[in-house]
């Protein structure tokens, strides 16, 4: 639990930690030798097991701990088994997300309970993570090195675009969300948020392989860049926003490849 300057290893708290995003950025933080708490669903516990392997260093220690981010009370407890397990908490990233595959413009495919959904998992999830993290990353933060809260959002939240309607929609709320937080967290935790565009093994490339193949080849033509993303980036983004990125909060990170180039 000490690092070998005899100083407390600092822990993270990741959300939808066992794949894509999520166990991309798992994996960032124990390569720098933090005490990381994997969140994941029941029937996960193997994939999770995979990610918490990362931690190798003496006295480090990862823990796998199920929860469903739409309950307030798994959240409640997600926080207190990380302060139970490590005594602190100093970043939380709210990396757990769905979709639903469905085209914008097929209006009556979805459903006022496909928004309920998604909004449950994508939008209050982070909202009642963060509220039950809050007191523990106020009381691990220092003015010299502030705790940090890291929402994953999408690109699909700045240009409605996207998975699904819903999708962008809670991706968006996602974002105000942000921008909300960041205010009434200040000074003792920076909120900040990364809006990735279209990455592999991601939930695109699972629920839909000619849908992500379609849209991968879109985004390889008319990105500056002229490339998709890779999870491992986005956890690099997320790791420099959680730990390096001391003047920022309350902002949205664009991880587009220059696609907002092309509104000029």
């Amino acid at each position: 639990m000490t690092t070998t300057s005899d100083q407390p290893r600092r822990v993270a708290l990741i959300t939808g930690a066992a794949s894509g995003i999520g166990a991309a950025t798992a994996r960032r933080f124990l390569r720098e030798g933090w005490q990381v708490v994997i969140n994941h669903l029941d029937g996960q516990q193997d994939a999770a097991q995979a990610v918490a392997a990362g931690a190798g260093a003496p006295g480090q220690r990862a823990i796998g701990v199920v929860g469903d981010v739409t309950l307030d009370a798994d959240c409640v407890r997600l926080v207190q088994e990380a302060v139970d397990a490590f005594g602190r908490l100093d970043v939380l990233v709210n990396a757990a997300g769905i979709s639903k595959m469905v085209p914008h413009d097929r209006l009556h495919d979805i459903s006022a309970e496909d928004f309920q959904r998604i909004y449950a998992v994508n939008t209050i999830g982070p909202f009642q993570m963060i509220r039950a993290a809050a007191p523990a990353l106020k009381a691990a933060s220092t003015e010299s090195q502030r705790s940090a809260v890291v929402n994953v959002s999408s690109r699909a939240a700045l240009m409605g675009s996207g998975s699904s309607m819903p999708y962008a929609c809670s991706k968006a709320a996602v974002n105000a969300l942000t921008l909300s937080m960041a205010r009434v967290l200040a000074p003792a935790v920076r909120v900040n948020a990364v809006c990735p565009a279209l990455t592999e093994q991601g939930f695109v490339e699972r629920l839909a392989p000619e849908s992500f193949a379609q849209r991968r080849a879109h985004q390889i033509q008319v990105s500056p860049l002229h490339r998709i993303g890779h999870p491992d980036e986005v956890a690099e983004s997320i790791h420099w926003l959680a730990t390096a990125a001391s003047m920022m909060t309350g902002a949205l990170v664009e991880l587009d490849f220059g696609m907002h180039l092309n509104a000029v």
